[in-house]
């Protein structure tokens, strides 16, 4: 298989479990996108909450940790156009605030994890959800994903858990 990732743990120890779905996430986000033929990869940075606060407070002058933050490289136009060998950016994961929000919605961590990396994906493919319209175009995209992965937000009781 491709590697579509470059994997750093920062702060934290190596977690195999975590890099096989890393991997097999984004490796869906690049095909459902149609990046499988770019020299395209993603860089994703698992770290804690003392780290990401550090991130979250210097690039967006909020002093507050965070679940997730994204720092694309390219405009949306620009993705199509990159032949060489390029990141198309950054997603930094705090595993802890995933840990904490898997049990907050009651689904497992893995979800939670899945969930975090195409909703940083797409924040690299220059989406958003600051308009209501957008979030639901974001949200569409992110569920197709995970729906095509087999991994649902299905909750201790079996009811659809709503995020």
């Amino acid at each position: 298989m491709k590697q579509y990732v470059e994997i750093e743990y920062r702060d934290l120890e190596q977690d195999g479990n975590y890099d096989d779905l890393i991997n097999r996430v984004i490796a869906k986000c690049f095909e459902v996108e149609k990046l499988e033929e770019t020299k395209l990869y993603v860089s994703i940075i698992l770290t804690t909450p003392s780290v990401i606060r550090k991130l979250n407070q210097e690039f967006r002058k909020v002093n507050k940790e965070t679940d997730v933050l994204s720092f694309p490289m390219f405009e949306k136009e620009e993705i199509a156009q990159i032949e060489e060998e390029e990141t198309l950016g950054d997603i930094v994961i705090s595993v802890e605030r995933v840990k904490e929000q898997a049990i907050e919605y009651g689904h497992h961590f893995e979800r939670e994890l899945a969930y975090m990396l195409v909703h940083g994906f797409y924040h690299l493919m220059g989406e958003d959800h600051i308009e209501e319209q957008d979030k639901l175009q974001m949200r569409a995209k992110e569920e197709n994903v995970l729906e095509q992965l087999n991994i649902t937000r299905w909750g201790k009781n079996g009811e659809e858990v709503e995020e």
